[in-house]
């Protein structure tokens, strides 16, 4: 197994949220195969960092290959993977297929249904056990560990989830077909032409 080197994450939010589909993301051992993204960056009226640098988005224009964690909505926490060519971009992790730590992520939420598990960013930092004290850390020590996977077939690539500005950008990516998403769908995109981290990257 290939950790994810912290490079990859210096290349722009859409080829960073495109490439991490298929890579499986454990914290202190939990966690499972990255199968939902957003991509955000200072450009995006969507993302925190477009009117610059605050106490709350400091992380964003910090190091890349680092995490940015925050509340939404004052109930849960979401986790972002610090990326770009310029300070500001990060990267949402949407959804998971669970494969790692089962019965910890099931007793954290409460649940035993694996579908719901780890399907939306609140559930899944819940699931992994994720909060605002891991903001900063850096992505390839521990309690982190991100290996390189293999590339799916096809991507999905639709709106975001839960915005109102820029809310028609096609900034979301998913793996086509995984029961694991937090929400489906609509348009396909073949994924041959998107720069990944196992080809020099």
């Amino acid at each position: 197994m290939s950790s994810l080197p912290p490079q990859f994450f210096a290349l722009d939010a859409d080829t960073v949220a495109r490439g991490l589909l298929g890579a499986t993301l454990l914290f202190q051992g939990v966690g499972g195969v990255i199968v939902e993204t957003e991509s955000y960056d200072t450009a995006d009226p969507a993302s925190h960092s477009h009117k610059g640098r605050t106490s709350r988005n400091a992380s964003m224009f910090g190091v890349v290959a680092t995490a940015y964690v925050y509340r939404s909505y004052g109930i849960h926490w979401c986790l972002n993977l610090v990326c770009g060519t310029q300070p500001g971009g990060a990267v949402l992790i949407r959804a998971l297929h669970p494969t790692h730590g089962l019965d910890v992520m099931a007793t954290r939420r409460g649940l035993d249904t694996e579908r719901l598990l780890c399907g939306g960013p609140g559930r899944l930092t819940q699931a992994l056990g994720i909060s605002i004290e891991h903001d900063g850390l850096p992505l390839d020590a521990e309690p982190f560990q991100l290996i390189a996977g293999a590339a799916p077939a096809i991507v999905v690539v639709g709106p975001r989830i839960g915005i109102t500005k820029n809310a028609a950008a096609l900034r979301r990516f998913g793996i086509a077909g995984s029961r694991w998403l937090s929400r489906g769908f609509g348009r396909e995109v073949s994924t041959q032409s998107v720069p990944r981290y196992n080809e020099g990257h």
